[in-house]
C-alpha cells in the first residue's frame, strides 16, 4: 500500500507534514507487536488449545458475569501461527502508517478501544464459543484511517483511500467467506470503533496538525498502552496457570 500527500492550495502545509511524517518512529506499534509475539511463543510452548481455554474470550462465562477480563486477554492470544503472523504483520503496517499521519497516544487508544468494540460486537451476534486475536484492534486503525483519509483528503492521494477500501472490502469478504472460523462481527465492530474515534478526532482544518496531542490525550494513550501491556502479562500468567 503506498501513501503519498498530494499537491493543494496547501502545498507548503503538506510538504512540512511530509518531511515531519517519516522521521517519526512507530515505537508503540513496535511495543504491541512485540506484547503479541512475546504472548503467542508462551502460547506455543504450553500448548494453543490449552492456552485458548485459559485466557481466550470465553462469552458465556463473560455473560455470566464470571472472568470479565476475558475480553481483553481474548486480544492477546491467538489461535494458530498463520494467525499469529498474519496479525503481527497486519498490525505493524497499518500502525506504521497510523503513526505516521498521528500521533502514537491515539494508535494505543483506537487499538485498545476498538479490541472492546470488536469483542463487544462479537458478544451480541455470536454469544457462543470462544473468540481469540487482536484483529479487531488491528481493523480499528484501518476504519481509523479510513476516515483520516477522506477527511484529510487534501495531503492524502485517491490512490491511499482506494487501497483502504480494498483493505476493508478484502476484510469483510474474508471473513464471510469463511464464516465459522473467523469473527466478523469482531472485525466490524472494531472497524466501526476507529472509525467513529476518528470522526471525533480527525481535525477538518487543514492548518491543524492531526499529529499534535496534548497532555490528556498522551497520558490516555500511554494508559491504554499500559492496559493492553498488562493484559499480555495478565494472559500469560493465565496461561501458565500462575493464577
Amino acid at each position: 500500500m503506498s501513501l503519498t500527500y498530494q499537491e493543494s492550495v496547501e502545498d507548503e502545509i503538506a510538504a512540512d507534514q511530509e518531511q515531519e511524517t517519516f522521521q517519526r518512529p512507530a515505537y508503540y506499534t513496535y511495543i504491541i507487536v512485540a506484547a503479541i509475539i512475546v504472548v503467542a511463543l508462551v502460547q506455543f510452548g504450553a500448548g494453543l488449545e490449552p492456552s485458548i481455554d485459559a485466557a481466550g474470550f470465553d462469552k458465556p462465562a463473560f455473560l455470566n458475569g464470571h472472568q470479565y477480563w476475558l475480553i481483553l486477554t481474548g486480544a492477546a492470544v491467538h489461535g494458530s501461527v498463520a494467525h499469529v503472523l498474519m496479525n503481527s504483520y497486519a498490525l505493524y503496517s497499518f500502525g506504521q502508517i497510523f503513526e505516521m499521519l498521528s500521533n502514537r497516544a491515539h494508535l494505543a487508544i483506537v487499538f485498545l478501544l476498538s479490541a472492546i468494540g470488536g469483542g463487544l460486537l462479537s458478544l451480541v451476534f455470536m454469544p457462543d464459543g470462544r473468540s481469540v486475536g487482536a484483529s479487531g484492534g488491528i481493523v480499528g486503525l484501518v476504519g481509523y484511517l479510513t476516515v483520516y483519509a477522506f477527511r484529510r483528503r487534501q495531503f492524502i492521494s485517491p490512490e491511499f483511500r482506494k487501497s483502504l477500501l480494498i483493505n476493508i472490502g478484502f476484510i469483510l469478504l474474508f471473513g464471510l467467506v469463511l464464516y465459522g472460523l473467523v469473527d466478523n462481527a469482531a472485525h466490524i465492530g472494531g472497524l466501526l470503533t476507529g472509525a467513529v474515534y476518528a470522526l471525533i478526532q480527525v481535525p477538518g482544518d487543514a492548518h491543524t496538525d492531526p499529529r499534535e496531542a496534548g497532555p490528556l490525550t498522551e497520558f490516555a494513550g500511554l494508559a491504554a498502552l499500559g492496559i493492553y501491556l498488562a493484559t499480555c502479562g495478565f494472559a500469560i500468567l493465565l496461561i501458565l496457570h500462575i493464577v
